[in-house]
């Protein structure tokens, strides 16, 4: 099983869209976001690509009761776990949590096969060694809403496999998504 991994999308639409059918495109059966959504309606836009998206809400919350009843509504593909999520997927067990320091502790307890976080908006893909004597999947797509001089950015992982791939969306995308909506 594919899934996407995004983090730190900060209501960026265009962005968000363009990575999920990117990853769509190359296999993901799931999204994972790892926080900062802001603006519950910004999920809306993934929709349309009928795939679970698991999320959390990180530090820049907005409006939290919007999330849960976005996620209660019949048929949404939106399943929001609050600050962090334990999840299974294609038995791998994968923890959730917005902040990498957080990540790298629950990296290290060896109950979980990936964990995945965000926050820096910096691309880290690590197997850290866990107090079990095996290894654990650390992964921080970045940030795939481009924030301030980062590059919007997500990660591709194969849970079969466990292999992690970055990929970027040209932030240009929202440029033209804008003027589009103006026009």
């Amino acid at each position: 099983m594919k899934i996407g991994i995004l983090s730190d999308s900060h209501d960026h639409i265009a962005l968000i869209d363009a990575a999920v059918a990117d990853a769509k495109s190359m296999g993901a059966q799931a999204i994972v976001h790892a926080g900062d959504v802001v603006a519950p309606s910004t999920l809306r836009c993934l929709e349309k690509y009928q795939l679970p998206v698991h999320v959390i809400h990180g530090n820049n919350t907005g409006d939290l009761h919007g999330m849960a009843r976005i996620s209660q509504q019949a048929g949404s593909v939106i399943q929001y776990h609050g600050m962090d999520a334990g999840i299974e997927l294609a038995g791998r067990m994968i923890f959730v949590v917005h902040y990498p320091h957080y990540a790298q502790a629950m990296a290290a307890t060896g109950d979980w096969d990936l964990v995945c976080c965000g926050h820096s908006h910096q691309v880290e893909i690590s197997e850290r060694r866990n107090c079990k004597g095996g290894t654990t999947w650390l992964v921080n797509p970045g940030t795939i809403g481009g924030v301030g001089d980062s590059n919007a950015t997500w990660v591709l992982g194969d849970l079969a496999e466990m292999r992690f791939e970055s990929y970027e969306v040209p932030k240009s995308l929202e440029y033209h998504a804008q003027y589009a909506r103006s026009a």
